[in-house]
């Protein structure tokens, strides 16, 4: 099925995401001029700017690159790329500097030097954070959006929506041509032409039930990539934070790990701490042993809390104000607490410079698999990656153009149908197939229900609505990846397979082809690999 679109703009460069890769990656390119295209008004929701805790960098005078390279690759399993690891970790403290010149208001000391904090996996306070307490994201937004505001070589395009990328010669063959995107306010099909694409979407929280992520991250980059025919990487391992508040909002309010680095620690409904039964560093262990930890105690039948009573929580006020709503009070209560999908270490593989298996498209940010998380993210390490990758994304964006493009060449009668219907009630049945299939805990045959189960609400979309589709065309595509990795290592945990295993110590990549197949495999085999076996 195709239909015609309008041209609506052309630049040398389309970024599409307004959070902090893209927003930082649009700055970098300046003056060139560069077209971001969000859903959201400049400055809206995203999850760069609800992240509370901070930014990591080994900036302290008794830190160092090596033991912030060390930190992050020990929570990462055994999977990070070392040199991407490496190579981000030295560029660090360049772009911290960075930030500081772009007018972010860091916290600091008396003597004016960067106030530095410790979080779960990091042997040293190497975070910073923001002065006005636990939102260090929405600070770092703010600098941005205001100096994104007055750079005239950035176009903001707001109320579009990225559907498919465009190649030239057809869906999966030739470089980059544009992006074709629905108009939201009348439902219009509109295409932004560009040699260079960025995408800088954001994560997946959204095709969970419980997620501090932004409902509207669902993976549509990597959904846009995959059928474009990019390689993609990781998407096994999703990172659970384990402390969200457990009070009944979608998405669900984070206490930052901060809280657990100033002293705070979890108790069960007996009141029983329980961390140090399965980490010697107890709550400050890597974030895939917390939650797991705190699952268990739920799978038990007992509630988990967060006991900050015996902490100063003035200089949290996200928790203070998330605890209000739901009539309690940190400094006198104990706070409920659940694991919720948190971050993605999966995504779209790139190089160290943003570059995917396509000519001509670049991702940074949390749509982006670059290797640096491997298979379970450090603290505070994602926004770090996102300013690093966004800045040199777009410095290879500039030596790309500088080379020369071809001229564009875009079809616009034989561009894909953009389906839209209201398709909530099946979303959200997908939203709960993740959770409960796919989720802390893994195991093969409740992967093998929820690639089947998801299929079918995939199949249905097609025709009907682009957004469930997408979504189900990655929630099959993690779903598949977990049933393919037989072991257990950082965000990925199988019951099945309790253990890690060394012939699986690396990095999965895959195209939307090879899911394809692995999908219909999946679908046929009744029996599990353990009964084969047997």
């Amino acid at each position: 099925m195709t239909m015609t679109a309008e041209i609506k703009d052309k630049a040398e460069v389309v970024i599409i995401g307004s959070g902090a890769a893209g927003l930082f990656a649009a700055l970098t390119l300046a003056p060139r001029r560069v077209l971001v295209l969000s859903e959201k008004p400049l400055g809206g929701i995203c999850a760069s700017a609800w992240s509370q805790g901070g930014i990591a960098a080994a900036v302290g005078k008794e830190d160092t690159t090596d033991s912030h390279i060390a930190d992050t690759l020990k929570a990462a399993a055994g999977t990070a790329d070392t040199e991407v690891v490496r190579t981000l970790v030295e560029a660090a403290p360049r772009y911290i500097q960075m930030l500081d010149k772009l007018g972010v208001k860091f916290e600091r000391d008396e003597e004016g030097a960067y106030k530095l904090s410790r979080e779960a996996c990091h042997a040293r306070r190497r975070v910073l954070k923001a002065a006005a307490g636990d939102g260090f994201g929405a600070e770092m937004m703010r600098a941005m959006v205001e100096a994104v505001r007055h750079t005239p070589s950035i176009v903001f395009v707001e109320g579009v929506s990225a559907e498919r990328l465009i190649r030239r010669e057809g869906a999966t063959m030739g470089p980059i041509q544009g992006v074709l995107c629905r108009r939201l306010a009348d439902g219009k099909p509109v295409v932004y032409a560009a040699p260079a694409v960025l995408l800088a979407t954001g994560g997946i929280g959204g095709l969970f039930a419980a997620t501090s992520n932004p409902l509207h991250a669902i993976g549509r980059g990597v959904a846009m990539a995959a059928r474009a025919g990019a390689v993609v990487s990781d998407l096994e391992f999703v990172q659970f934070h384990p402390t969200v508040l457990d009070i009944g909002e979608d998405p669900a309010p984070l206490a930052t790990e901060a809280l657990r680095g100033e002293g705070a620690y979890l108790v069960n409904s007996r009141g029983e701490r329980f961390m140090l039964d399965y980490h010697e560093m107890a709550e400050l262990a890597p974030r895939d042993v917390v939650s797991r930890g705190i699952f268990a105690q739920m799978q038990k039948g007992q509630k988990v809390y967060l006991d900050c009573r015996h902490i100063d929580t003035s200089h949290f006020p996200a928790l203070i104000s998330a605890s209000a709503r739901a009539g309690l009070n940190p400094k006198r209560d104990l706070i409920p607490v659940m694991p919720a999908v948190h971050y993605h270490m999966g995504g779209v593989a790139t190089d160290l410079n943003g570059r995917a298996s396509i000519h001509g498209l670049w991702v940074a940010g949390e749509a982006a698999a670059t290797g640096l998380h491997g298979a379970n993210r450090l603290a505070s390490n994602s926004l770090m990656e996102a300013v690093v990758m966004g800045g040199r994304a777009a410095e290879d964006m500039i030596r790309f153009i500088e080379k020369g493009t071809e001229p564009l060449r875009i079809n616009t009668g034989a561009l894909p149908k953009l389906p839209a219907s209201n398709m909530d009630a099946e979303r959200d049945e997908l939203r709960h197939i993740m959770s409960d299939l796919v989720g802390v805990i893994r195991f093969e045959k409740g992967l093998k229900d929820a690639i089947r189960e998801i299929s079918v609400i995939g199949a249905n979309a097609e025709a009907r609505d682009t957004k469930t589709a997408d979504m189900a065309l990655v929630a099959r595509m993690i779903a598949v990846s977990a049933l393919r990795r037989t072991e257990s290592r950082g965000g990925h945990c199988r019951s099945d397979f309790p253990a890690p295993v060394r012939s699986w110590q690396k990095r999965s990549f895959v195209t939307l082809k090879e899911v394809e197949a692995l999908t219909v495999d999946a679908l046929l085999s009744r029996k599990t690999l353990r009964e084969t076996a047997a």
